[in-house]
């Protein structure tokens, strides 16, 4: 995976820039690894700065208008000033790391619908910035998150889509300013749902889960049981039957409902 573009601010005969990651699937906590390659062009040119980073295509509501705005969430510089002399290969070589509340995009090796996030990069050159495509990256759900999404899709759940909203969730252990909703369509036996929302955020030694429930129109009324957040930790999710734990909570709330 990588990009090649022209650096506009350098002009005709100007250097050229080519990101290649060396592994684009990843997890988050992970690292990302690849290196940054500068040819230099027809005449010498300073550069006076280069970084990566992370960015994502990011929902925001403002009054009655949503739109899509592209986020960097993570930066890393990778070196200072170096002078770039005409025909010369300068290889930089990078390890960024993954911020473990980043979103995931894949699920059962399919690029999750709605979901774009990946490696940016940046080189400064007389006192301008000029930005490179997005590379793509494959983040795959960590072990916690994947028994989770496998016991949705066991009990019938499927995948509908992906989308990441600006604001913060109050409660949780968030720090980007953003985060991702997974949303499922409820099978059959769940007649009065229509769908689940599900978040996960996660930082080095557990995660915060949040479910909420859409109703179809008419069904209930919205309530505190409609909702709900748990944790759990990377090391003791397997101590769980998540299918159970969410048919049960499905159940109770059905029941009192009249759903099923």
């Amino acid at each position: 995976m990588g990009f090649k573009k022209l650096l506009a601010s350098m002009g005709a005969g100007g250097a050229s820039v080519e990101t290649v990651l060396t592994e684009a699937n990843v997890v988050p906590g992970g690292v990302v690894q690849g290196e940054v390659r500068i040819q230099g062009g027809s005449v010498a040119q300073q550069i006076e700065g280069l970084s990566v980073g992370l960015q994502a295509r990011v929902e925001v509501e403002s009054g009655d208008n949503e739109y899509k705005q592209d986020v960097e969430f993570h930066k890393q510089r990778l070196g200072g000033a170096v002078e770039v002399q005409p025909g010369a290969v300068h290889s930089v070589p990078f390890a960024l790391e993954i911020p473990w509340e980043t979103p995931i995009t894949m699920f059962m090796g399919r690029h999750l619908t709605g979901m774009n996030v990946g490696v940016t990069t940046e080189l400064e050159i007389a006192r301008a910035v000029d930005s490179g495509d997005l590379d793509p990256v494959n983040v795959h759900p960590l072990p916690a998150q994947q028994a989770i999404l496998d016991a949705f899709g066991g009990l019938g759940f499927r995948f509908k889509n992906a989308d990441l909203e600006r604001g913060h969730i109050r409660g949780t252990r968030q720090r980007l300013p953003f985060y991702q909703e997974i949303e499922f369509l409820a099978p059959q036996q769940y007649r009065g749902l229509n769908q689940i929302e599900l978040t996960f955020i996660a930082d080095s030694s557990e995660m915060d889960v949040i479910l909420e429930m859409d109703k179809k129109p008419g069904l209930f009324t919205e309530g505190s049981d409609s909702y709900r957040a748990f944790q759990v930790g990377h090391a003791s999710h397997q101590d769980t039957d998540w299918a159970a734990y969410l048919n049960q909570w499905l159940a109770q709330v059905g029941g009192k409902r009249n759903w099923f």
